[in-house]
């Protein structure tokens, strides 16, 4: 991971820096301190990509956490403290809490749904419906909310849709091939009715079942026909409105995009301590 932050970091400070930060020219350079401020309830996650924004441009700077990733805030906390050369913290301010925002967000999104189904066994899991550029961040950010992560792309794990089957026209052959080629890469299956859900119980080698967009009556019996076989996972239509009803079914996972894409950032201020 620290590989990515390191990537990712130099990416989102070399789009904002450019040749240069010129209204940090106009300003004494001094050394100062600042304080990060919380205003929403939130869990905190991206700890680690603030640090390497403001050490990416001044190793000596000082930086203090009073919280770690994972750790739930309240609005109105100070959660962190810097001691710098003006010019690093206003030239990296940005940048830094930019990450903060995002991957907070994304963490308190997904604690609050994974808070909504704690009394049932399903688990939360995330999607590559993800940022570009932060999907192993926002990833990390739903470990950090309780979530479970989902395959990480395309490359470690075989999941098996609509057009995968009607390419080759059979989901047996589909399967036989994808175990002769990758015997240790898992597979997964999506099914879109009661039927294509039976022929998948009938095949060797599967991880998990998908069912997209069933409704609850359907995968209510879904689980009772998969029982003991395969586990399943709920995903299509699924909000924070029904996901308890979703999770009462006894299905074994909920995927939900909207954890990820579908966020408002974690409002958060620096100042200068006066």
């Amino acid at each position: 991971m620290k590989n990515d932050i390191e990537k990712i970091v130099e990416l989102a400070l070399s789009e904002d820096i450019g040749e240069g930060d010129v209204s940090s020219v106009l300003i004494d350079n001094k050394i100062i301190e600042a304080e990060i401020i919380c205003r929403d309830d939130a869990i905190i996650c991206g700890v680690e990509f603030f640090n390497l924004c403001f050490l990416s441009i001044d190793p000596k700077i000082q930086i203090h956490w009073k919280v770690e990733d994972g750790s739930r805030v309240k609005s109105g906390d100070k959660i962190c403290g810097l001691k710098g050369n003006t010019k690093t913290i206003v030239t990296a301010e940005r940048a830094a809490l930019n990450f903060l925002q995002i991957l907070s967000a994304t963490a308190t999104q997904t604690s609050y749904l994974v808070s909504l189904i704690n009394s049932t066994n399903a688990k939360l899991l995330d999607t590559r419906k993800t940022i570009p550029g932060l999907r192993k961040a926002q990833k990390y950010a739903v470990k950090c909310g309780g979530g479970v992560n989902h395959r990480m792309g395309l490359y470690d794990c075989i999941m098996l849709k609509e057009n995968h089957i009607l390419s080759i026209g059979s989901l047996e052959q589909l399967i036989k091939n994808a175990i002769n080629q990758f015997p240790k890469t898992p597979i997964i299956v999506e099914v879109e009715s009661l039927e294509e859900l039976q022929s998948a119980l009938l095949m060797k080698g599967i991880k998990r079942i998908l069912c997209d967009n069933f409704s609850l009556q359907d995968l209510r019996e879904a689980v009772k026909i998969s029982e003991g076989i395969c586990p399943l996972e709920a995903s299509g239509g699924i909000t924070e409105i029904n996901i308890l009803d979703y999770a009462n079914t006894g299905v074994d996972y909920i995927s939900i995009g909207s954890i990820t894409k579908d966020i408002k950032s974690i409002d958060l201020s620096l100042r200068f301590s006066s």
